[in-house]
């Protein structure tokens, strides 16, 4: 029979709640929650231990329960199940459209020195201090939907394991291989592994379109407000930019970044 917590003064719900909210009590105990049954199962996927699963009986039915374990169970991981009520489940979802179902999972360090690579000639998106979670998660939804070998964040504002950045990015959090440093320390990893860096840049810039980016390539972007600092754009291979017809000389970095990288894509398939 499964563990039932009836109460949100249970002391274990007053600590998921915290890790819920704050980055620093995420960053304490090494756990985050994942809400959803489709993030659930693409986190299981990408490699990530759970630790607990925790539903609530009135939302998600015995049978879609079931499914859900059988199919956690056949990736080789063993959690406990922990039935809540509504108003447990409510103090913990993120999300007003629910599905009745929470885990709670094992982070990763996502440290750039242990980043490898399965390609010999790999497509990597760097983003430089994003900050806004909803463009995080667009980037990463971007760099999954054109299967990028590696996302790297350099200098990161944001929690990866933000709930917002985990809706936003419909569970691409957890597909993409994912690794953060500082730039100086991103830009010795680029060199030493000789991948080509083109940033995306108004100063000193050619149209995108004019590069090779058959090669091993790293397009990197920066924010929309203040772009990519000097020392990106001082070990550029080459700034690129892509050309604006309106009034207006930037566009959302998600957006910039799924443009460059599909061009890139483009002339792999060509090539």
């Amino acid at each position: 029979m499964n563990k039932q917590i009836n109460s949100i003064q249970n002391p274990y719900i007053k600590q998921l709640v915290q890790i819920k909210d704050k980055a620093r009590e995420r960053k304490k105990s090494g756990l985050f929650l994942i809400e959803g049954e489709r993030e659930i199962m693409l986190a299981v996927k990408g490699g990530y231990a759970l630790e607990t699963i925790l539903f609530n009986p009135e939302i998600m039915s015995a049978e879609q329960l079931n499914s859900l374990i059988t199919n956690v169970r056949l990736s080789a991981v063993e959690v406990r199940i922990i039935e809540i009520t509504q108003d447990v489940y409510q103090k913990l979802a993120y999300r007003d459209t629910t599905e009745g179902i929470l885990a709670v999972a094992k982070s990763k360090t996502h440290a750039i020195s242990e980043l490898k690579f399965s390609s010999k000639n790999p497509l990597i998106l760097v983003a430089e201090a994003p900050e806004k979670p909803g463009n995080i998660g667009a980037l990463l939804r971007t760099a999954d939907a054109a299967h990028v070998d590696a996302v790297i964040i350099a200098n990161p504002k944001s929690d990866l394991y933000n709930p917002n950045i985990i809706r936003s990015s419909v569970g691409c959090v957890f597909t993409n291989h994912i690794a953060m440093g500082s730039t100086s320390d991103i830009i010795a990893f680029l060199k030493a592994q000789n991948i080509n860096i083109y940033c995306a840049a108004l100063q000193a810039s050619v149209p995108y379109y004019t590069q090779d980016f058959t090669k091993p390539t790293a397009i990197v972007v920066g924010t929309e407000a203040t772009g990519l600092s000097d020392t990106w754009l001082e070990h550029a291979t080459q700034n690129i930019i892509i050309p604006m017809q309106g009034e207006i000389d930037s566009m959302n970095v998600s957006v910039a970044a799924g443009i460059l990288i599909f061009e890139a894509k483009r002339q792999r398939i060509d090539n």
